[in-house]
């Protein structure tokens, strides 16, 4: 492995400004990592060598002749396959969108392509972000580089998996219930779902409107918050986009990082440990906040008693919203079109076909989950009073937020699940977001940061949850806990992660 690859994106940033290394080397080197290794992850649907090197090529140039630089221009970076792309496939990871090319850029990538980051590829995800395991995808499964056996999480399997097999030094997520902090807890990496409205979802592929959420997907809490600070901010296509600047992540990061937590109150969610939490995660999850503890931090519990709906109301809200944007998929328009095997292509007969080919089983799922709870005589049965516990959940954030300044738990309940072992049940499933859940339902932001091993030998992660718009109080307590915890170690817990096979030790 070069060892480009193993650097952060911060030290690559600061080699390629010194002059130290070129863009064309470094993405040159992430290349011919997936070339080496994706084979067993398979991380990536499309690997766009010739535009990164392009990219790459322009930045050198602009860096010679003394232009003015983002701060990561030249570092690569991978992008979930439900962000569209121009001139890059776009599946969603959905055969419905087999072979789809967009016309046009997400603002998230047009704000990545003006900085100058070679983009890599698209990463696989379950489809239209609906899973926990990216074991519905299309195209196959996308494999935990700690275990080649177990899951990488989900939906955003393929980013997580791809910064944790230095494929990428940075990556995109989308998380809607946990599809960012729920792959980075057991991948290794950290995880960030930004305040709701805090980037641009112009160009996602919508599930639920008003739960997605893009963010960062790296190996450190430093390149999160630079990540995050370049595609943040302000977007007019988007009505739900913040109109304020993103706070200042970057400084709240390195201040972190310097282990001063003195006066930060620390609340722990009571109703989101105890029972049903591996050993091993919960754990770690006591040992980190006594490192937190040791920074300075004041450690108090707090009850969010409506968390324990959570589940229940999320269930219901992103069905119905999926159902509806899912409508646009007809055959019709875009996309695959199915022609009936018998009888006339009338205009219901094609969609039919179309959907029933093109749509997976847990979409088909929640389709029809979420059009019974949108239909008449269940709509205020259900989605309407999943909504009023919505409304709940809200106020027991803003009262947590009155006693603490900072919301902690553990990410998810387990390490990395086998393959299968829960995809024939869906409620088991479910449950693996139940500590990621109330974030989007309140619109507040996220993180996961890697908090050690498990008794199994696997990644577990430790959740920070911010009011909204202070997503930079994210970053300061987690690059405290980042770099209290590397100390511990002795250095980046990816360090301890198994040696992938490449390709030419398998040929």
């Amino acid at each position: 492995m070069s060892d480009l690859t193993r650097l952060s994106a911060a030290e690559l940033a600061a080699r390629l400004g010194a002059g130290d290394v070129s863009s064309v080397e470094v993405t040159q080197a992430h290349l011919d990592r997936i070339d080496q290794v994706d084979e067993s992850v398979h991380a990536f649907l499309h690997v766009s060598s010739e535009d990164a090197l392009a990219t790459a090529r322009d930045v050198d140039a602009r860096r010679a002749s003394g232009d003015e630089l983002h701060p990561l221009a030249g570092v690569p970076v991978a992008v979930k396959d439900v962000v569209v792309t121009k001139g890059m496939p776009t599946t969603a990871g959905s055969r419905i969108l087999e072979g789809w090319v967009p016309p046009y850029d997400a603002t998230l990538v047009e704000r990545i392509r003006g900085a100058g980051l070679p983009i890599l590829g698209k990463t696989n995800m379950d489809e239209f972000a609906m899973g926990s395991s990216t074991e519905h995808s299309a195209y196959g499964n996308t494999r935990n580089p700690w275990d080649l056996d177990r899951i990488p999480g989900g939906s955003g399997g393929g980013s997580a998996a791809a910064v944790a097999a230095f494929e990428a030094p940075l990556a995109i997520g989308t998380d809607t219930g946990g599809s960012i902090r729920q792959p980075g807890a057991v991948t290794g990496t950290v995880g960030v779902k930004p305040t709701y409205g805090g980037v641009s979802r112009y160009g996602l592929i919508a599930m639920a409107s008003s739960l997605d959420q893009a963010g960062p997907v790296t190996r450190t809490v430093l390149d999160s918050a630079l990540l995050h600070e370049l595609v943040g901010g302000h977007d007019p296509r988007d009505s739900t986009s913040i109109r304020e600047k993103v706070p200042a992540l970057v400084a709240a990061a390195r201040k972190g990082a310097a282990g001063d937590l003195a006066g930060v109150r620390v609340g722990v969610v009571r109703e989101l440990s105890g029972d049903g939490y591996q050993h091993g995660v919960s754990a770690r999850f006591s040992e980190s906040l006594e490192l937190l503890r040791g920074l300075g931090a004041d450690v108090v519990e707090v009850s969010c008693p409506h968390f324990e709906y959570a589940l229940g109301a999320y269930y219901l809200i992103m069905p119905s919203e999926a159902s509806s944007n899912l409508a646009k998929f007809d055959g019709m328009r875009f996309g695959l079109r199915v022609e009936p095997e018998d009888g006339p292509a009338t205009a219901e007969r094609v969609m039919a076909a179309t959907r029933g080919a093109g749509f997976g089983d847990e979409v088909k799922r929640r389709i029809i989950l979420g059009t019974y709870a949108l239909s008449a005589g269940y709509y205020d049965a259900y989605y309407g009073s999943a909504q009023k516990v919505r409304t709940l959940i809200q106020r027991d954030f803003a009262t947590a937020f009155d006693q603490a300044d900072v919301l902690v738990s553990p990410t998810a309940p387990t390490t990395a699940f086998r393959f299968g072992e829960k995809l024939d049940d869906p409620l088991a499933m479910y449950l693996n977001d139940v500590a990621t859940i109330p974030a989007n339902l309140a619109g507040v932001p996220g993180m996961s940061v890697p908090a050690g091993l498990s008794d199994d030998g696997l990644p577990v992660g430790f959740q920070v949850l911010a009011p909204a718009k202070a997503d930079d109080r994210l970053y300061r307590v987690g690059g405290a806990l980042e770099a209290a915890l590397e100390n511990s170690w002795g250095g980046p817990l990816l360090d301890r992660a198994p040696v992938l096979p490449t390709t030419e030790q398998k040929g």
